[in-house]
């Protein structure tokens, strides 16, 4: 994997100047196969494709929620979309799917979804924009 590549882009992610379309290509590029986000330990894990490599960042805005023992997939599918529609920045994405539940989320970029999980288990997947089950056959 390309370390440099990963580190650049987790940088901007948390700067709020890249967009998550931007995010997959350059982590793509890099090797990465998913990546996991672990609210709970403010950290983030990318690992290769090929599973043979992991490289971890932190979560480092101050401020975040605690998450919420209810996991409120209205409101965790309100902050994907307008990240995808209005641009919304990463820090204010976390913030509210943290208030909404979310402990972590695994991107899994070459299968083109991601999967939400609650603290009790719950869990939501969203599918890429122009992805899905049937987008697949």
């Amino acid at each position: 994997m390309d370390t440099q590549i990963i580190q650049e882009t987790a940088s901007k992610t948390l700067a709020g100047t890249i967009s998550f379309p931007e995010v997959v290509g350059n982590l793509l590029r890099a090797g990465v196969g998913f990546y996991h986000v672990d609210y709970l330990s403010r950290r983030k894990s990318f690992y290769s494709a090929d599973g043979s490599a992991v490289v971890a960042t932190p979560i480092d805005y101050e401020g975040l929620p605690d998450v919420a023992l209810e996991f409120d997939s209205a409101a965790v599918k309100a902050a994907i979309l307008d990240s995808q529609r209005h641009g919304q920045r990463y820090r204010d994405f976390s913030r509210r799917v943290m208030a909404a539940g979310v402990q972590a989320y695994f991107a899994f970029l070459q299968g083109k979804r991601v999967t939400y999980l609650g603290r009790l288990g719950d869990q939501h997947t969203e599918w890429f924009p122009g992805a899905g089950p049937d987008a697949r056959q």
